[in-house]
């Protein structure tokens, strides 16, 4: 049914992109329907995702959540969304800090959406905790690895005296406390973000753990992917398109983490991956959760698999029994709960 609306979605925008530009199909480089559509002549049409809304800086009209918006690199456009749970100076004890990176195929949706917002929204206020929503710059206009390049510039930023200028940062967080995370082709990005800590050989980067939400992975060689050939070939295209000079096509380590002879140092002691059984990226998430396990990684490692839901369905129905529970599980997990 997703599929459906989307792919509605997308043949309707086309269609009022073609007749207001006088394009025919021609014209098009190529299609990542239902994200994005690049023409020829360098034009990029984004289906999804452009939506923003303000942050909230009243707490009381916010559910208990206050956000706002900071520039961490002005010179290449790396900014971020910070939230702030009401309760954070309550009793004086500083919180968990999650440095969170957005989904959306590394071409689509910003830390400024509302989905994103009301999401991490919801995180800050159930697990008590900060939340730095990074945004970073978009493929294909700025095609991989400048996102992870961007994402390594905002941990740097959290941890470094940017993070300790920022008043929520340096009077709300406790920096041994600090999770990264993210959600789809943000999940891919919070893993590489990890393999960069822990190749770090300063450790300014040092991170207590991670989750990961149906993250994007792939590789050559098909490993029982679930799903129809329309999704394969979209997974395929994404990446194709948000790194075109990927060494190594699919199996870069960026995209197979399971080729990665550095996996081993994955940057953290606790690793928290939601697979859905209707995703067609499920297969690769075990697969991670396997090879990691297997790496000789010092940590431990979890995955749950959600039965009959779909591909980061807890953003899509967020008020469903199953997304409330994932989100009750997500919150201990980043207080130091279920011990995995």
């Amino acid at each position: 049914m997703l599929r459906h609306k989307f792919l509605q979605f997308a043949f309707l925008h086309l269609i009022s992109v073609i007749s207001a530009a006088q394009i025919n199909f021609s014209d098009i480089l190529y299609d990542v329907s239902p994200f994005i559509i690049v023409y020829k002549n360098g034009t990029v049409s984004r289906l999804l995702g452009t939506a923003v809304v303000p942050p909230s800086p009243n707490p009381a009209a916010a559910a208990g959540v206050r956000s706002k918006d900071i520039r961490i690199d002005p010179r290449r456009n790396i900014a971020a969304r910070l939230f702030l749970p009401e309760t954070a100076a309550a009793g004086g004890k500083k919180l968990p800090l999650l440095v969170y990176f957005h989904g959306g195929a590394f071409v689509t949706e910003s830390a400024f959406s509302p989905t994103y917002h009301n999401y991490l929204s919801s995180v800050a206020r159930e697990a008590n905790i900060v939340v730095v929503s990074v945004n970073y710059r978009l493929a294909p206009e700025n095609p991989l690895p400048i996102g992870y390049d961007d994402s390594w510039r905002a941990l740097e930023w959290a941890f470094g005296k940017g993070g300790r200028a920022e008043p929520w940062l340096r009077d709300h967080v406790d920096f041994n406390k600090v999770y990264i995370g993210g959600d789809s082709a943000g999940g891919n990005i919070a893993h590489n973000m990890a393999i960069r800590a822990g190749l770090d050989k300063t450790g300014r980067v040092s991170i207590a753990g991670m989750f990961l939400n149906c993250p994007h992975f792939w590789g050559n060689k098909p490993i029982g992917e679930r799903g129809d050939e329309f999704r394969v070939e979209l997974m395929k295209k994404i990446w194709l398109v948000a790194y075109p000079n990927s060494p190594n096509g699919f199996d870069n380590p960026d995209s197979n983490p399971g080729l990665d002879p550095n996996l081993s140092k994955l940057g953290c002691k606790r690793v928290l991956v939601y697979v859905a059984e209707k995703d067609v990226l499920r297969a690769r998430g075990l697969y991670y959760v396997k090879k990691l396990r297997a790496s000789g990684w010092k940590g431990d490692a979890r995955v749950v698999d959600v039965k009959g839901e779909g591909h980061v369905f807890n953003l899509l129905a967020p008020n469903t029994t199953k997304a409330k529970a994932m989100m009750d599980d997500v919150a201990s997990f980043f207080n130091g709960g279920h011990a995995l």
